[in-house]
């Protein structure tokens, strides 16, 4: 067994589980859990010049040769979140020899849509430039988000605008994995996001069901099947079945007994037997697939 940062009972943690669903303790009381030896952690690293433009890695413990590295964008409606808050998304990817790479990026309202998912591209280049430095294989190149970081990370993967501006294409990626994302979500309800993507005015081409193309890189596309906050049909699905028409290797599948929040949540050690999450995300890194472009 792990050391670990607590030693919160795993009784009294499911007691408290209900805070994961209404406040922000949730991430608190996971990180609480988080083991301390499986990796090694470089914080606050800049990827730009804005103080939002900064991310941390987590490296395996033990020597490292060509890992696979995967960059990690966290949810919030685009108008909230910090990196520190995803420890246990670090210690669960580098717990499976993986090298995970958790980027903030700018918020609304400070910043609108394209913001974000430039600072996303952005970090995905950091981390195919440095991937060598921290032993991880820049071939073996992975993006990955969470509800809105889903959707980030989908743009980048997806629509091809974002990496060109970055001298990189999507092509270059060996995968990009999506919990809960919206991919499709016009016209928009939620007044926070209405402000990220300045609604009425968000171009149609800001949704990235409308860039699934047979150029697309393979995915793995993992949802709540009562997931209140994303409609799981219309996006999940939706977005499954659009890349298999295109001919795109793609895994899907949809989770009962946790919701929209206890999805990512599954990724901490003290609640994987809710859902099989980090199994799911671990398998597709580590399956065989043609090597991305090298260029």
């Amino acid at each position: 067994m792990h050391n670990s940062d607590s030693s919160l009972p795993r009784r009294s943690f499911f007691a408290m589980l209900p805070a994961l669903l209404t406040a922000c303790s949730g991430a608190d009381l996971l990180n609480a859990t988080v083991a301390t030896d499986t990796y090694r952690r470089t914080g606050g690293i800049a990827y730009g010049p804005d103080p939002r433009q900064r991310l941390d890695v987590y490296q395996p413990q033990g020597e490292l040769r060509n890992a696979p590295v995967v960059v990690f964008f966290y949810g919030g409606s685009w108008s909230k979140g910090e990196r520190a808050d995803y420890r246990f998304v670090g210690e669960a990817l580098a717990s499976q020899g993986i090298v995970a790479v958790v980027a903030d990026y700018r918020l609304s309202p400070a910043v609108r849509y394209p913001a974000f998912v430039q600072d996303s591209a952005r970090a995905v280049h950091w981390a195919r430039d440095h991937a060598a430095e921290y032993g991880a294989d820049p071939a073996r190149l992975f993006v990955m988000g969470h509800s809105a970081g889903a959707y980030n990370a989908a743009m980048v993967a997806l629509d091809a605008r974002w990496l060109a501006a970055e001298g990189m294409k999507p092509s270059q990626l060996a995968g990009w994995m999506g919990l809960a994302g919206p991919y499709d979500f016009l016209p928009i309800a939620d007044p926070q996001t209405q402000v990220a993507f300045e609604w009425p005015g968000t171009p149609a081409d800001s949704q990235p069901l409308a860039h699934a193309s047979r150029a697309s890189p393979p995915a793995l596309l993992l949802a709540a099947a009562d997931d209140r906050t994303v409609n799981p049909q219309r996006n999940t699905v939706a977005m499954a079945q659009r890349l298999k028409s295109q001919g795109v290797p793609v895994e899907s599948e949809l989770f009962g007994g946790v919701s929209h929040v206890t999805l990512i949540a599954s990724m901490a050690s003290v609640l994987r037997g809710r859902a099989p999450v980090l199994e799911r995300v671990t398998a597709f890194v580590r399956s065989p697939r043609r090597l991305p472009a090298s260029s």
